[in-house]
């Protein structure tokens, strides 16, 4: 029998769990990776419903699985070592589970990497351990291109909008991630499971604030409290503040399917901490004002649902914002990106980068690519 491998948190057992290692076993022996407490919470940003050594002892007792161990590293790579030593034939994965990270490990070392199908057992729904977490419904946040004009540093050069979506939690996105995972968090301790009912504006201004107390030495954009609260697509207008100027909505549903459905995202990896966004940057008049000129390309091609304008504006922004943040892509983030340069017709990274996720644009699936829901209200 050739050898499978799966690694995962396998946080709160349930069949969407079971169907995927019957899934991933039909291509032979079976063997599980757990991610630790540590790995989990340094990922999630929070703890696990049961502790690494009760999710060994549960999965272990499953009959489709031949062997099963917590791993020892760390990271979205922690099953290395335990990789090296098992030598299998297939790496089995979910899509949302898909990181080009994990592929390139795969191809380093003659492993077959193969995405799940996802398929239920014969008459259960699908399950996901994120729908059953529904104690919190509060939303990240994706900017879709200006990002960096919310900052006067940047938009003091010159004044442009930051575009941004309201997404809805069915994903447990992971933590440093530039979807604004900070500021959730905040929003998160002042109210509990949802958003309340209110002004949207004025309940932004208090969650900007409640992150951003007088004294604390680094101001965070407030396209990320706007972004969270604010539901459907959002056009931020910054200049010389922190605070936007004008704001334009929309929450019309046939638009922001349109978006859902040519909007895709390729996990990468959290930030790494100590990474440092700010470092070797050159903001300068040149920089700000491509920036802002592709926002605005990038918003009136999404309106007029021109998906090539749209691909077209987001590589500009995104080009705009590496000439004055080049540290926001390292690397292996440029190298993860390059495979689908050729495939979709535009990209950029998720908040300030140094990880997180690829935001890929695309009229057609992109292979192993998850699809997010937008808010409507």
């Amino acid at each position: 029998m050739k050898k499978v491998f799966v690694s995962g948190c396998y946080d709160m057992l349930h069949s969407g769990h079971v169907a995927f290692f019957e899934e991933a076993a039909i291509h032979g022996d079976l063997y599980v990776g757990i991610g630790s407490d540590r790995t989990i919470f340094d990922l999630k940003a929070r703890k696990t419903i049961h502790t690494d050594r009760e999710r060994l002892y549960m999965v272990k007792a499953l009959r489709v699985v031949k062997d099963a161990w917590i791993n020892s590293g760390s990271g979205i790579l922690d099953f290395v070592e335990e990789v090296k030593r098992l030598k299998p034939d297939v790496f089995f994965v979910n899509s949302d589970g898909h990181s080009p990270l994990k592929e390139q490990f795969c191809n380093d070392n003659g492993i077959a990497y193969i995405v799940s199908k996802r398929i239920p057992h014969s008459g259960l729904p699908a399950r996901s351990t994120t729908s059953l977490r529904k104690e919190c419904l509060i939303p990240y946040r994706i900017d879709l291109a200006g990002g960096w004009l919310d900052q006067p540093f940047v938009n003091k050069y010159y004044p442009g909008a930051v575009i941004t979506i309201s997404i809805e939690p069915d994903y447990e996105f992971n933590d440093r991630s530039g979807m604004a995972t900070s500021s959730r968090k905040k929003a998160i301790e002042m109210w509990h499971t949802d958003i309340p009912e209110g002004d949207r504006e004025l309940l932004a201004q208090t969650l900007f604030c409640f992150e951003n107390p007088p004294g604390s030495s680094y101001i965070s954009g407030s396209q990320d409290a706007l972004g969270i609260v604010m539901p459907g697509l959002n056009r931020l207008y910054y200049s010389l503040g922190y605070w936007p100027t004008q704001i334009e909505k929309v929450t019309d549903n046939e638009l922001l399917s349109w978006i859902e459905q040519r909007l895709w995202l390729v996990p990468l990896y959290p930030r790494l901490s100590g990474y440092d966004v700010l470092a070797d940057t050159c903001v300068d008049a040149v920089g700000a004002k491509e920036l802002s000129l592709a926002a605005d390309a990038c918003w009136d091609a999404i309106n007029n649902k021109d998906v090539q304008g749209w691909g077209k504006a987001s590589v500009v922004s995104f080009d705009a914002q590496l000439k004055m943040f080049p540290n926001m892509a390292p690397p292996d983030v440029r190298e993860a990106l390059e495979p689908y340069r050729s495939q979709v017709l535009g990209w950029k990274l998720s908040g300030a980068g140094g990880g997180g996720y690829l935001v890929l644009i695309n009229d057609r699936p992109v292979k192993n690519a998850i699809q997010i829901r937008i808010r409507r209200g």
